[in-house]
């Protein structure tokens, strides 16, 4: 059992409230139990960090709360609306107009240029920053009209940072964004993460394997086998500038 949740003061709002979210993949003797019945409150512009070993749930929550994959069992509420009641078309307007994810794999187009790069986004998007304004914040402004070829690791880490946060979403997702890169890189990233988060306000739930980074949050989700074993507060958010691993 997860210990306790957090206590909240009354002016915060939750953002999500989960009950129950259940996903079994196949049937019968070989079915696999990625969640199990997980209970969750989330807060507006929190940074969250989701540990856990590989095959725990935390990839499979952040996909089904993000939209990208279904539950068998349980709701998802956001903003007091039921996700997992939602047809495929509402499901992609919840996730073009609120969310955007960020995983390890830059997934950048190398035939563009950074600015082009997020633009893709900025052109469908309902009210975005302009590609600059969204390069400027993750420290790439002089590196605009670079290629991914000619950006370091991560430098594209970055580009993809600025192309999810460019149309302004509620919650950002990211999965491992650190995980190929080294300790140094790595921390150049999560301070970017964590300007945003600051700065824009972003809800942010960033999963990872090392347990170095929960530091740098308001709090930790620690999944195993399925369940949430342990949610905690962090009283003392230190600066990604700070992380050694």
């Amino acid at each position: 059992m997860a210990d306790p949740a957090p206590s909240r003061p009354a002016e915060d709002k939750s953002l999500y409230t989960i009950r129950g979210l259940t996903k079994i993949y196949g049937e019968g003797s070989t079915a696999v139990h990625a969640l199990r019945g997980i209970d969750l409150e989330l807060y507006k512009s929190d940074m969250v960090v989701l540990l856990g070993a590989s095959g725990s749930g935390k990839s499979t929550f952040l996909n089904i709360v993000g939209g990208l994959d279904e539950a068998t069992d349980g709701q998802v509420f956001f903003e007091g609306r039921e996700l997992t009641a939602l047809a495929t078309s509402e499901l992609t307007e919840y996730r073009r107009n609120s969310v955007s994810f960020v995983f390890q794999f830059y997934n950048l187009v190398a035939s563009l240029t950074a600015r082009e790069n997020v633009a893709l986004i900025t052109e469908i998007a309902d009210d975005p920053m302009t590609p600059e304004e969204a390069l400027a914040l993750v420290g790439l402004e002089k590196r605009i009209d670079h290629f991914p070829s000619q950006l370091s690791g991560g430098e594209q880490q970055r580009v993809a940072i600025a192309r999810a946060i460019a149309k302004r979403p509620k919650v950002m997702f990211c999965d491992e964004p650190t995980g190929a890169l080294d300790s140094q890189t790595g921390v150049i990233v999560l301070d970017a993460l964590d300007q945003i988060n600051r700065e824009l306000g972003t809800t942010t739930l960033l999963i990872t394997h090392n347990v170095v980074i929960a530091d740098m949050a308001d709090r930790l989700l620690r999944f195993a086998d399925g369940s949430l074993i342990e949610d905690r507060d962090n009283p003392d958010r230190v600066a990604p500038s700070k992380l050694r691993w």
